[in-house]
């Protein structure tokens, strides 16, 4: 009987020393495969943190140059808002002087209907320019000159002679 229990014994001994080292290797193998995997999510976490490291500092490049931009934009909207108005402004002029010169040649029309026969002479007798309304009459009789010249208007003619009789 004491045999018998010694087989029990060693029987039992065997099967808890194979199960001790099956959950041994068991372990083993299991701490091998989460290293392994431990490794790889370092990996992992190291490429993403580098990629992370790249996006910001691209982020970074693109919002100076959206600043950048944005300022340029902003100056060049003001400059074509100044141009436009400036644009504006010279039409407005361009209008008023050209009903201006309208009238005028229509008046001179009205009051100069003989002056085509009339002859005209470009002799210089002086200079009396001695004040600033002078030298304003003087430019005004040279344009009415050259627009009567440019347009072949007789009319506009008469007015520069009776200007330069003033």
């Amino acid at each position: 009987k004491a045999e018998g229990q010694l087989a029990d014994l060693r029987k039992a001994e065997t099967n808890t020393q194979h199960n001790y080292d099956m959950l041994k290797q068991s372990l083993s193998d299991q701490l091998k495969f989460d290293n392994k995997d431990m490794e790889d999510e370092k990996a992992s976490k190291a490429a993403a943190e580098e990629a992370k490291a790249t996006a910001e500092g691209d982020l970074q490049a693109t919002l100076t140059e959206l600043a950048s931009v944005t300022k340029a934009l902003e100056t060049a909207r003001a400059s074509c808002m100044t141009a436009a108005a400036n644009h504006e402004e010279s039409m407005a002029s361009r209008s008023e002087e050209l009903k201006a010169l309208a009238e005028a040649e229509k008046i001179l029309k009205e009051t100069s209907e003989g002056a085509v026969s009339q002859t005209y002479s470009f002799v210089q007798v002086g200079s009396t320019m001695r004040s600033r309304a002078d030298l304003a009459r003087s430019e005004v009789l040279t344009m009415v000159r050259r627009l009567a010249k440019q347009q072949h208007s007789a009319a506009l003619a008469q007015l520069a002679s009776k200007i330069s009789a003033l």
